[in-house]
């Protein structure tokens, strides 16, 4: 019971969104050139802030009931040695995508921006990577020869992260083509997202915080 009070008091304060923030950089970009971090470590993670982030919004009960029941089933098939790719792909966008509305709520809440906060914008920003990642896994998953690679190989998990963030960024490498019209749709969308999120709510976040000098020499505390 103190373990699940912590959990959702780490929700209740800014800093919590920093360190969020960390852990995505860590998983996403930091730790798989030098060691491959267990999936189901990530997973553990993700589930008992997911859990936890949920019991506090302001939802109704039914509502809450269903969505941590959503995420618990979703995370159960990621972690199902039996589940097909399909049925992963789509576990992952439910859990990413229910983790982005998670971060956004306590990054937009009532309270002084501080800059956890905008901190806590770009967390999303990473998740929303991840959450087209699964998304692209999921319609190769249906759709075999839906992206197009430049390179021998089959495309895995970190293929999908790798052309989501380049599609994100709209960097636009090329090795990784989309050819099927659903997959362009999502790559067009995803492209979209990536210009108007920072352009629009990261950037209002950072004028509020600015505009905040006490919180600011407070050193952005909750």
């Amino acid at each position: 019971m103190r373990f699940w009070q912590a959990l959702k008091g780490f929700w209740g304060h800014d800093p919590g969104l920093s360190i969020v923030l960390v852990a995505l950089l860590l998983f996403a970009f930091v730790l798989p050139p030098v060691i491959a971090p267990g999936e189901e470590l990530l997973d553990a993670a993700l589930t008992l802030l997911l859990l936890a982030g949920m019991a506090i919004l302001p939802v109704a009960a039914a509502v809450r009931a269903l969505l941590m029941t959503t995420a618990l089933a979703a995370v159960a098939v990621r972690v199902w040695p039996g589940a097909g790719a399909g049925a992963s792909a789509f576990a992952g966008l439910v859990s990413f995508g229910l983790m982005a509305v998670v971060v956004l709520f306590q990054t937009f809440r009532g309270g002084p921006v501080s800059i956890h906060r905008v901190r806590g914008a770009i967390a999303a920003y990473l998740l929303l990577g991840f959450t087209w990642a699964a998304a692209y896994a999921l319609v190769e998953a249906l759709a075999p020869g839906s992206f197009a690679t430049a390179r021998p190989e089959s495309t895995h998990d970190r293929s999908w992260l790798y052309f989501s963030f380049v599609t994100l960024t709209t960097v636009g490498y090329g090795d990784i083509t989309p050819v099927h019209r659903a997959a362009r749709s999502l790559a067009m969308l995803e492209a979209l997202t990536g210009q108007l999120y920072p352009a629009i709510l990261i950037a209002r976040l950072v004028t509020l915080y600015s505009q905040e000098p006490g919180e600011r020499g407070a050193g952005g505390g909750a």
